[in-house]
């Protein structure tokens, strides 16, 4: 059983697994037990409070009734507990591995129709199932052999004629083989009437019919006729036969038929209508009048009395006051009896349903519920689902499989083919195919009725409690998109003609430079791209060309480097007066060429223009300077050298000059002499001594420093420790190592000093 399956007819709300219930045993309706118990109370209390209050009450006749199918049931038989489909268990918990309200066990319920067996199946909502077990029996007719069939099937027809002879004592069935009495015979035939005196063609199967004709056959008496219509078999005795009395019924005489009996002349004493009094007239034939004799009558209502022919009812002109059976209208009739009649007003209260008003006669307790059943339909109104009403706002429309009729909202014949639905249907998803603006045919997707998402503008709210409005969604329609078919355009200065989209085609430029050539004949216009206007050819230049700005580009001679000073010209470039920025051979001074004397020249006169006629500088191998002018290569041999040099002593005290010549031959030496050497000892004696004295300035410079390190790491001591000091001293190899030692200490205070120093940073 799914979640909402099942609905209360009485309080129209879903059914849950876990709530307490009642199942009809008629319709096997489910119905929450709480409600099932007022309805069945209201039911009983309207009941019995319509009967009054003095009659005696029979409680066999007082019942209710299912709300659904109207079965009725006795007053032991309202729900007390809350039990099982099949009744074995109060209270049954729910078990979401078994059917809701089910405990599990066995139905046991006696099949229908009777057959002996019982329902094997666990408890279970609704009726049993048709009895699955197999025997043996014979078809309707008998003919057949017995054959093995389902219990709930045991009776089958053996499809043969069944031969039975009809009511009609004539004929026989010419049915097939079938279950109960034959049906009537179809044939027809003449048949007399009960009577004898008609004839007429009728169905075989109801042989006796009485005509319209009055009997009028004599009888045993043979002076009166039958007045009965149309009938079999004897008329029977005269009506007037036998003893007969007088009329009013004091005297008895036996006359014959034809003579009637005479009144006795006694009073006829017969009693009159109103049970009372008495007929006071003689014997009379006929009827007795009214009683005309006066009586106190009290009224029906009982509050009123008055002295009125017996014959005549007593009525007041007091209205009831007392409610009606449904407890909300006064009876109102005037003189009433105290059993006031059912209220005839329509009740005219809201269903459940909410939609309709009970048009039930006016009644006490909650109204039937609301049998007007609601089709809900599709959209397109083919396809329905029928619920009771109330329902139908919480039912979901029938799902309907046939294709949506909603016209376009497009330019199209028809939708794109989908089903029928609720609300808007797709975009339309076929090619627009409009005619643009250009002459050329729409190629993008429908763009009418198109779904768009509109946001709402962006206000600063006055606080948290103001509401944002939500997006909205609305169909809009959107214009057609720019034309995308390829068309050729030329450019302005006619480059190029490429393919551009039809709603962008218009005149353009490429970019390009004009590339015409200007009236200079030297060079072509560089402006982009544009409408050129007068031009005398497709390659020359028009008037919106620009005019030449651009300075001479003629080549110029071999070896010239410079530009034309003129402007752009058609004539041949004047001589480069351009002067060349030289320097001369000898790389010292500066030379001043004029540029077309430098081009036209030979080499050898372009060596003469680089020589800037002074001496040059360059040293020859005797290492004086070169005695020619400013010249090309290397300078001439030293051997040609004029120049004198001082030749000196080894000692370097006597010098003398010679020629360079002599020099470079190894002819020009002098020799030391006595002075000489003596002035050479004298030299190393003051060499030495100045040595000797550095060295022992530097052993008092590290013995100083020495004792000032020793002092920063021993500190303060006493005095006779100094004593023992100087001994240790003395007698060990300190002396030795002292020197050693001592670097070693400064070398770790200056690290330690150092890495201080690194950390303070």
């Amino acid at each position: 059983m799914k979640p909402g399956a099942s609905v209360c007819l009485i309080c129209i709300e879903s059914v849950k697994r876990t709530d307490s219930v009642w199942s009809c045993k008629g319709c096997y309706c489910i119905l929450h037990l709480t409600c099932i118990q007022k309805w069945s109370k209201d039911s009983l209390y309207h009941q019995t409070h319509s009967l009054d209050e003095s009659s005696e009450i029979d409680n066999t006749a007082v019942k209710w009734c299912c709300p659904k199918c109207r079965k009725e049931y006795t007053q032991m038989e309202t729900p007390q507990k809350y039990l099982c489909f099949c009744g074995k268990t109060v209270n049954p918990p729910f078990d979401p591995w078994l059917i809701p309200h089910s405990c599990g066990r066995t139905c046991e319920h006696k099949l229908q129709p009777l057959c002996g067996h019982v329902c094997l199946l666990l408890c279970h909502s609704g009726p049993c199932p048709p009895c699955p077990k197999t025997v043996k029996t014979n078809c309707y007719c008998g003919r057949q052999s017995p054959e093995i069939r389902r219990c709930s099937a045991r009776e089958w027809s053996c499809g043969k004629r069944c031969g039975h002879l009809l009511s009609c004592g004539q004929h026989n069935c010419d049915e097939p083989c079938h279950g109960g009495p034959c049906p009537p015979c179809p044939r027809q035939s003449f048949q007399s009437c009960m009577c004898g005196q008609k004839k007429t063609n009728r169905p075989c199967a109801s042989p006796k019919w009485q005509c319209d004709a009055v009997c009028g056959q004599k009888l045993s008496c043979g002076n009166h006729f039958c007045e009965k219509v149309c009938h079999g078999g004897v008329c029977g005795r005269c009506p007037r036969a036998g003893p007969r009395s007088c009329p009013c019924g004091k005297t008895m005489k036996e006359l014959p038929c034809t003579e009637d009996v005479p009144v006795c002349g006694d009073s006829c004493e017969k009693l009159l209508e109103c049970g009372i009094h008495r007929c006071t007239e003689r014997c009379h034939p006929g009827p007795c009048g009214t009683c005309r004799q006066m009586r106190v009558k009290r009224c029906r209502c009982g509050q009123r009395e008055k002295s009125v022919p017996c014959s005549k009812e007593y009525t007041c002109e007091t209205k009831c006051k007392r409610l009606r059976d449904c407890r909300r209208h006064t009876c109102s009739r005037k003189c009433c009896d105290g059993q006031c009649p059912s209220c005839e007003q329509q009740c005219n209260r809201t269903l459940m349903c909410r939609n309709h008003k009970c048009n039930s006669r006016c009644h006490q307790g909650p109204c039937y519920p609301c049998r007007v059943m609601v089709d809900i339909t599709c959209s397109c109104g083919k396809t329905k689902k029928t619920v009771p009403c109330g329902r139908e706002k919480a039912t979901k429309p029938p799902r309907c499989r046939k294709p949506c009729c909603i016209p376009p909202a497009c330019q199209h014949p028809s939708r794109d083919p989908h089903r029928c639905h609720f609300g808007n249907c797709p975009p339309c998803s076929q090619i627009c195919n409009e005619k643009l603006d250009c002459g050329h045919i729409c190629p993008a997707v429908c763009h009418v009725a198109v779904l768009t998402k509109i946001e709402p503008p962006k206000i600063k709210r006055a606080g948290p409690w103001e509401v944002v409005p939500p997006p909205r969604i609305e169909m809009l329609d959107y214009p057609c998109p720019p034309c995308q078919v390829p068309v050729p355009v030329t450019c302005y200065g006619k480059h190029e003609t490429p393919n551009f989209p039809c709603s962008e085609a218009r005149p353009w430029s490429c970019g390009k430079s004009c590339g015409r050539l200007l009236g200079c004949g030297n060079h072509s216009c560089s402006l982009e791209c544009h409408t050129v206007v007068n031009a005398s050819t497709e390659l020359q230049a028009g008037e919106t060309c620009q005019p030449c700005e651009e300075s001479c580009s003629k080549p110029r001679p071999a070896g010239c480097t410079h530009f034309c000073l003129l402007p752009c010209h058609p004539d041949p470039c004047p001589p480069c007066q351009q002067r060349y920025r030289k320097k001369c051979h000898c790389q010292l001074n500066t030379v001043y060429i004029p540029c077309h004397q430098w081009t036209s020249s030979t080499a050898g006169e372009k060596e003469k223009m680089l020589s800037c006629q002074n001496k040059c500088p360059k040293m020859i191998s005797c290492g004086h300077r070169c005695p020619i002018l400013c010249h090309q290569g290397e300078c001439p041999n030293s051997t040609n050298c004029k120049k004198k040099v001082t030749v000196r002593c080894q000692c370097k005290r006597q010098k003398q000059e010679f020629p360079c010549t002599m020099k470079q031959n190894g002819d020009a030496v002098i020799l030391c002499d006595n002075l000489c050497v003596e002035a050479q000892e004298k030299d190393e004696r003051e060499k030495s001594a100045l040595e000797q004295k550095l060295k022992e300035e530097e052993q008092q410079r590290q013995q100083k420093e020495m004792e000032e390190l020793q002092r920063k790491f021993e500190g303060k001591r006493k005095k006779h420790r100094k004593f023992q000091k100087d001994v240790f001293l003395e007698n060990s190899r300190w002396p030795i190592y002292q020197w050693l030692i001592a670097v070693f200490l400064f070398g770790v205070a200056m690290s330690i000093f150092l890495y201080f120093c690194l950390l303070k940073d």
